[in-house]
């Protein structure tokens, strides 16, 4: 816009980028007690375990939860296995794609939920 302008038209221009803010600003996931995820307008159901899983994942959002954190969420009794995580954050990972999520695995460390499209910083 250049300046100098009309008040009308200066109220007109930051009344269009406060509503295209409101609609473009990203929702944080939210998942319910009955394991349904939502993201925005979207929703996918999970079964229990990744429901859990996710839950710690959505809990932490944008930062590096352990390993032996998601096991404990997922199988509060004790996972059955050390490959029992993995199956299910691949599950998790092919599940949670439509709604514009993605799980990255940070390497010894753990996995971090975030944004689809979002760069991962390395430390």
């Amino acid at each position: 816009m250049r300046l100098p302008a009309a008040d009308g038209d200066i109220e007109a221009r930051l009344g269009t980028l406060g509503r295209r803010a409101v609609t473009m600003a990203p929702t944080r996931p939210t998942i319910d007690a009955d394991g349904v995820v939502r993201c925005g307008d979207s929703w996918v159901a999970l079964p229990p375990v990744e429901a859990r899983v996710v839950a710690a994942l959505i809990d932490r959002l944008d930062t590096v939860v352990s390993r032996a954190q998601l096991a404990a969420a997922g199988w509060p009794e004790g996972a059955p296995g050390r490959n029992a995580l993995d199956v299910h954050v691949l599950r998790l990972r092919r599940r949670i794609a439509p709604l514009g999520l993605a799980i990255r695995t940070i390497r010894s460390r753990g996995y971090l939920l975030e944004r689809a499209g979002a760069e991962v910083r390395q430390a």
